[in-house]
């Protein structure tokens, strides 16, 4: 095995510039961890809040640090020589950063709990695409909301990374869809199961959306008051679950006041539910959309795009040939 693996790095908290290539130390394997070459990663918004020193940055403790959340690789080392992915094996799943290494990098080591085969019916880069956004999206609208027929559900910015996938899980299980999106991606959600979309640009979608049993919040009050706004479209004693860290601080007490229930939700890297996400990908069920690709190099530019917030779908990142 090599002593040390190219990286996309982080020094210091800062804007994109701040990533930087590097070599790092070849991760070790230790218990039951897997070992894998990753071919791809993507970029969450996760990603781009911690390296300006928000979202998880408060626990980093050394640097340079390498974030990075998703992967799709091949195995390098499992386990143990019974286990049954084996090396050579194609695999994808998702760490916690900043407790592991991430995957801006050529290897990476992952607990076995967190690694699951990769559909054979999708690249390495649409692999990588989906394990943090649709564990996200599949917390929020099937655990915590239980989407079932004839549930009406709000979803916010239902075009980004978790958002096409929430629409199309709470789709797929019944649910009546109502996304917000600008009026370019309408045609688009309605493809993935959105029943209405309503355009946030043109249209104030409480003025629109009423008596709503969930309303999934991946915008909180950071920009326009989303969040706080959403009370008024949800039915008395409604769900509202809200995903961004940090994005709305006074959310237990304002849906209190409001008379409905609330909860704020964080992803596990859940390689049981990734299974169950990877049959839905697999057979075509659900679609992982990748909006960008770049390269490794072009790290800083890639955090630029999910900065933006007119992301379709996902952002992935190609790290090796695969």
């Amino acid at each position: 095995m090599p002593k040390t693996m190219r990286a996309a790095l982080l020094d210091t908290a800062g804007a994109p510039e701040a990533l930087r290539i590097g070599e790092i130390a070849y991760p070790d394997r230790v218990n039951a961890e897997f070992i894998v070459k990753v071919v791809a990663s993507s970029v969450n918004p996760i990603d781009a809040k911690t390296r300006a020193g928000r979202g998880v940055f408060s626990a980093i403790h050394s640097f340079p640090v390498v974030l990075g959340h998703d992967f799709s690789g091949v195995v390098v080392e499992s386990p143990y020589s019974a286990h049954p992915l084996r090396p050579g094996d194609e695999v994808f799943g998702m760490v916690m950063v900043p407790r592991l290494g991430g995957s801006y990098a050529e290897y990476i080591a992952v607990p076995s709990l967190s690694v699951v085969r990769k559909p054979a019916t999708l690249s390495h880069i649409e692999a990588a695409a989906a394990p943090l956004a649709a564990l996200t999206a599949w917390g929020m609208v099937v655990d915590v909301a239980k989407a079932h027929d004839g549930q009406r559900m709000l979803i916010h910015a239902g075009s980004g990374g978790v958002g096409h996938f929430a629409v199309q899980f709470a789709s797929y299980f019944g649910a009546h869809v109502i996304a917000t999106a600008s009026g370019s991606k309408a045609s688009w959600l309605r493809s993935l199961g959105a029943a209405e979309v309503v355009d946030y640009r043109t249209t104030r979608f409480e003025d629109v959306v009423h008596d709503v049993d969930v309303v999934i919040d991946l915008l909180g009050n950071v920009h326009d008051n989303t969040g706080s706004r959403s009370l008024a479209s949800l039915r008395p004693g409604g769900l509202i679950v809200n995903a961004p860290t940090g994005s709305w601080p006074t959310f237990a007490e304002d849906t209190a006041a409001a008379g409905v229930r609330g909860t704020d939700y964080k992803v596990a890297p859940d390689g049981n539910t990734l299974g169950v996400i990877a049959r839905l990908l697999e057979s075509g069920n659900v679609r992982v959309h990748v909006d960008q690709i770049f390269e490794l190099e072009q790290i800083a530019d890639a955090h630029r795009a999910i900065e933006s917030g007119h992301t379709r779908g996902k952002i992935a990142l190609k790290v090796a040939e695969g």
